[in-house]
């Protein structure tokens, strides 16, 4: 690749000011919130859908990989140039964010960071379900393209079921629309869901039409404390199966309070093996006897104190613990590995005692928090890359973490997508025809290979991370 003839015909698109090449710029978006640093050969910052759509057909002529990125939140490698090349940075790109409070619907770029939507919608009387533990940092384009969702996915859903519409740039430039603003549209192939999750993949997104709810008239919110971890599991799959449907079920294990209390005091029992956190909205008189119903439960699987947030401040505190796990855990150690191996929801319990296990068995800072309600368990390793001898046991652990997600009926990703770290898994889950199929259609999206390429599939014989 030639940089400085592909610098000269972008200086023909873009502003020479958007255009960065210097080694600290590109340094700065050599690495995101997984593992690894990749250097790409320059950063673009496109400001509209045409200067992208140029971008991709000098990108298709000369075979130069394009690598699109957000906030960089990605905890599975999603944005990571593994191939140098191109960095798109979509974080620059002009915002937009209208609230359409007549057909129900939030239109975005993809620019605009997740928490924002969630609060102008609620200033309106709506609701924005999907909400990462990042949404207060990450960008929507971003949260679209992993199919990220968070902890509300167990009542709600998950973020597919939100976008109706979308405006995309093929991989070969072309600019599309999918959907609209329609809740109901079943014209041709739904190729919004198929752009919904394909990690950069399939197209770039510059704008998105969102479908909003009412937002609920009131909300309750519980925190639970086990001595037995397993404890736990069985008390979340006893309110499932109880019908009472919570807008949210989270777990946090020892570890995890230990790391938030160390970083920043919440006030969690430090003594406790691990906590539930259980949120129920809906109507007032509905969600009072919700939650007594979960704290019963609850006290039935040997909960050794619950807590039940008497108002809005009380509540704050308990979900601003939560959204800490991440940053605290990563004071831990140097490195941390974060997946999100996610299983039906009968098998938590299994799951979690395979877990445990897996820590025993390879001796690793092992920690296990996330979104228990619906089985997407985050499993994170606290290690250090220079420690040959200890990731060399992680990566073997992560082998088993993923083994046993499928062998309980479970898939690789809840929402942290495939991205790199993934990737060599994929046919444990899929075989061998499913991959074909899913490579058939990105070569006819993207004939050429340019857009993400090193995502998503495997290396030819590889079946396991390699971390070192």
């Amino acid at each position: 690749m030639d940089v400085k003839a592909i610098i000269q015909s972008i200086q023909s698109i873009i502003p020479e000011r958007r255009i960065l090449t210097q080694l600290a710029d590109r340094y700065s978006y050599s690495f995101d919130a997984s593992f690894g640093e990749y250097l790409p050969d320059l950063v673009v910052q496109p400001q509209n859908k045409e200067e992208i759509s140029s971008i991709l057909k000098l990108a298709n002529e000369h075979r130069i990989p394009i690598y699109p990125r957000g906030a960089a939140t990605s905890l599975s490698g999603g944005p990571l140039p593994v191939e140098g090349g191109i960095v798109l940075d979509m974080s620059q790109f002009p915002k937009k964010l209208i609230i359409d409070q007549e057909n129900l619907l939030a239109i975005v770029s993809p620019s605009v960071i997740t928490g924002d939507i969630h609060k102008q919608a609620e200033e309106c009387g709506l609701f924005y379900p999907p909400d990462p533990s990042s949404s207060h940092v990450s960008t929507i384009g971003g949260n679209l393209l992993e199919n990220s969702s968070g902890p509300k996915g167990l009542k709600y859903g998950t973020t597919k079921e939100y976008v109706i519409g979308l405006e995309v740039v093929t991989p070969t430039g072309e600019i599309i629309r999918t959907g609209g603003k329609t809740v109901k549209n079943v014209t041709g192939y739904d190729l919004t869901r198929l752009i919904v999750g394909s990690e950069g993949t399939l197209g770039i997104v510059t704008e998105a039409i969102l479908r909003l709810i009412p937002k609920p008239q009131a909300r309750k919110t519980l925190l639970a404390s086990f001595h037995r971890l397993i404890d736990s599991g069985h008390a979340i799959t006893n309110i499932l199966s109880s019908g009472i449907l919570p807008s949210a079920m989270e777990l946090m294990d020892n570890a995890c309070i230990q790391a938030v209390e160390n970083y920043t005091k919440s006030g969690l029992p430090v003594d406790a093996e691990a906590i539930v956190i259980i949120e129920v909205d809906g109507h007032k008189a509905a969600i009072e006897d919700e939650i007594n119903k979960c704290a019963e439960i609850c006290r039935k699987q040997h909960a050794s104190d619950i807590l039940v947030a008497q108002d809005e401040t009380e509540r704050d505190k308990i979900w601003h613990a939560r959204k800490m796990v991440s940053p605290a855990i990563a004071k831990m150690g140097p490195t941390k590995i974060s997946e999100d191996a996610t299983v039906p929801r009968s098998q938590i319990p299994n799951m979690i005692e395979r877990l445990h296990a897996i820590r025993e068995k390879f001796q690793l800072n092992l920690v296990v928090f996330g979104h228990a309600g619906d089985g997407n368990l985050h499993p994170n390793i606290i290690t250090d890359k220079r420690n040959i001898e200890e990731m060399k046991r992680a990566e073997a652990a992560i082998s088993e973490i993923f083994e046993a997600a499928v062998e309980l009926g479970g898939t690789l990703s809840g929402e942290h997508g495939i991205g790199l770290l993934k990737a060599p898994y994929m046919e444990m889950e899929l075989g061998k025809e499913g991959i074909h199929f899913m490579k058939l259609i990105k070569e006819a999206w993207d004939p050429n290979h340019i857009l993400n390429p090193g995502k998503i599939f495997p290396e030819p014989n590889q079946t396991k991370v390699v971390l070192i």
